[in-house]
């Protein structure tokens, strides 16, 4: 028997934790907002709002519900139990060692290309003089690297909330600018769907700040020091604060495809050169300041998801290696879980932790100069469809079992939707693999 099988355990330390719930403990929900909301994610709730007004809007706060499920069973496992997410995986069963493990190397590989590319394109459209997009994206990559090699997660946390702010400030100004119609907003808060909308729906409910990220939500939250129950409602002010920015985000972004494109039936470039387009738009509408802000904000919001993938997912990659290391050579203890060893820090020293990092640069910079092989954009594609469920439907198990101590074990709120979330995530995940093939 491994050290991550059987019952619950209480985590290791008596953490008294706060006094009382405050905001000035609000840390690892911006990490969160920053890191899952990328340009991607943007675009797709833009092109929704160009083609369909504000009748989707709904679908954005069910979305927001849907996150805050999700990830607040997350962290509910790390601080209840005091072990990490992987180890409730691994007390699954083998499968979901060998399901993470080819995944989080492919999808590492592709996402380390993409991230690095979403980067460079708001540079190049600021400085279309200076080198050319891969040379950008090769140097936004190598700043990631740097920044998170030599700073642990304190200055992380500080640097991922300059980044939100400015993302914040750019898109609620730019929604702001266009001039949202109220009584449309209102009216887009009752749940409809147009001919040919599901999709769409699907999408802004299951797209927006759901990736791999939700899972390093739970590593963050003890990167911070929060290791023990006595943190639980500061979580889950925390996960509220992350996914009502999230909110705020895709509704902004709404309201400017709606107005500013819906309207005039401007058609955007699929993708993150969508964004760019934009640029061109508010440029001709509002002038060369407003574009500008508007790039600003598109590349904080780019360069925030490659930085948080490079610290959070690492951490990830260096628990997964720790906890197979640990049984390799048959640890047994009686301590509390990885929880209380990401909290110390020396996660973000270790080999492996920098072994991803590394992974997650170089490499993928062959992906910019060639072609994306097929064969691997497949298995990408494939393997990433597959997570958010196995994310959704993992947490039922490990939170209605003996895992998890009695006190925080699922309530019928939360199965039902982890459940929803889970059956979506499904629907999504036969969707994408159909358009695969």
């Amino acid at each position: 028997m491994t050290e991550t099988d059987g019952a619950a355990t209480a985590p290791q330390a008596a953490d008294p934790g706060p006094r009382k719930s405050s905001w000035k403990y609000i840390g690892p929900g911006i990490v969160v907002a920053a890191t899952g909301v990328g340009a991607g994610d943007l675009v797709a709730t833009l092109i929704a709002g160009s083609k369909f007004g504000y009748t989707l809007l709904w679908a954005a706060v069910i979305g927001c519900l849907v996150k805050i499920s999700l990830a607040e069973a997350t962290g509910r496992w790390h601080l209840a139990t005091g072990r990490t997410i992987f180890e409730g995986w691994r007390s699954l069963g083998r499968w979901t060692t060998w399901y993470f493990a080819v995944y989080i190397v492919v999808w590492g590989f592709v996402y380390g290309a993409t991230a690095m590319s979403s980067s460079a394109l708001p540079i190049v459209a600021l400085f279309p003089d200076g080198p050319g997009l891969k040379v950008w994206a090769a140097i936004t990559g190598i700043l990631g690297l740097v920044f998170v090699w030599f700073n642990r997660y304190a200055v992380f946390e500080k640097a991922m909330t300059v980044m939100i702010g400015v993302m914040f400030v750019v898109v609620v100004y730019v929604a702001v600018r266009v001039g949202p119609s109220l009584p449309k907003t209102f009216a887009g808060l009752v749940p409809a769907l147009p001919d040919g909308s599901l999709l769409y729906t699907l999408g802004i409910v299951g797209g927006v700040g759901g990736t791999i990220t939700m899972a390093a939500y739970g590593y963050w939250v003890n990167a911070k020091g929060w290791t023990t129950p006595a943190w639980m409602k500061v979580m889950r002010l925390d996960n509220r604060v992350a996914y009502v920015t999230t909110g705020i985000f895709v509704v902004a972004m709404l309201i400017i495809g709606a107005e500013l494109l819906h309207s005039t039936n401007i058609v955007l470039t699929s993708g993150d050169k969508g964004l760019v387009d934009l640029g061109d738009v508010l440029e001709q509408r509002f002038g060369s300041a407003t574009a500008t802000l508007f790039l600003v904000g598109f590349f904080a919001t780019s360069f925030s998801s490659l930085i948080g993938v490079w610290h959070g997912v690492s951490l990830m990659f260096a628990d997964f290696v720790e906890r197979l290391r640990k049984e390799a050579v048959r640890v047994e203890t009686a301590e509390a879980g990885g929880a209380a060893e990401v909290a110390t820090g020396e996660r973000e020293k270790s080999v492996p932790f920098r072994a991803y990092l590394l992974w997650l640069t170089f490499p993928p910079m062959a992906l910019l100069f060639l072609d994306q092989p097929f064969g691997l954009v497949l298995v990408y594609g494939v393997l990433g469809a597959f997570f958010m469920p196995f994310l959704a439907f993992t947490l039922i198990a490990l939170l209605n079992s003996s895992r998890t101590p009695g006190e925080w074990r699922n309530g019928w709120l939360s199965n039902i939707m982890l459940a929803a979330a889970g059956l979506l995530f499904v629907v999504l995940c036969v969707q994408q693999i159909r358009e695969l093939f």
